[in-house]
């Protein structure tokens, strides 16, 4: 009987599928820094992603966009003035860990000038390092 090993967070520290090549898109941002992110700050980035897009494709349903991310982690939360012990608190949100080489978004039908004008767009609203990926 092989024993696992435990962790101290509540994620796989092995992905079983690989996240650091494109598989739908033909551009793709990557992150090469850690970060965290809370499900409120990933869906207010996915929307004003999506309204930018659409601004550049002149309100056109053409492109396509995929987000590659699930929330592996939940953040918890006592009160401040608790005493200690009587466990771990209730979970109040969700979020995840990013780590460097994470495909974050994958986008397709768009051309290379309106990627370039997203991915700027997107450097400002974003707290982590990213970088513009294409397939060859």
């Amino acid at each position: 009987m092989i024993k696992e090993k435990k962790t101290h967070n509540k994620y796989l520290l092995k992905y079983k599928q690989s996240n650091h090549i494109l598989r739908y898109g033909c551009f793709g941002i990557k992150a090469i820094s850690f970060g965290r992110l809370s499900e409120k700050q990933f869906s207010a980035l996915q929307w004003s992603i999506l309204k930018k897009l659409k601004l550049l494709t002149n309100n056109k349903k053409i492109f396509r966009f995929w987000t590659l991310l699930i929330m592996n982690l939940t953040l918890t939360k006592f009160n401040l003035e608790s005493r200690m012990g009587k466990g771990k608190g209730a979970i109040y949100t969700k979020a995840l860990y990013i780590r460097p080489g994470m495909v974050l978004f994958e986008f397709d039908n768009i051309t290379y000038q309106q990627m370039r004008n997203l991915f700027s767009y997107i450097s400002k609203k974003i707290s982590l390092k990213i970088i513009l990926i294409k397939r060859l």
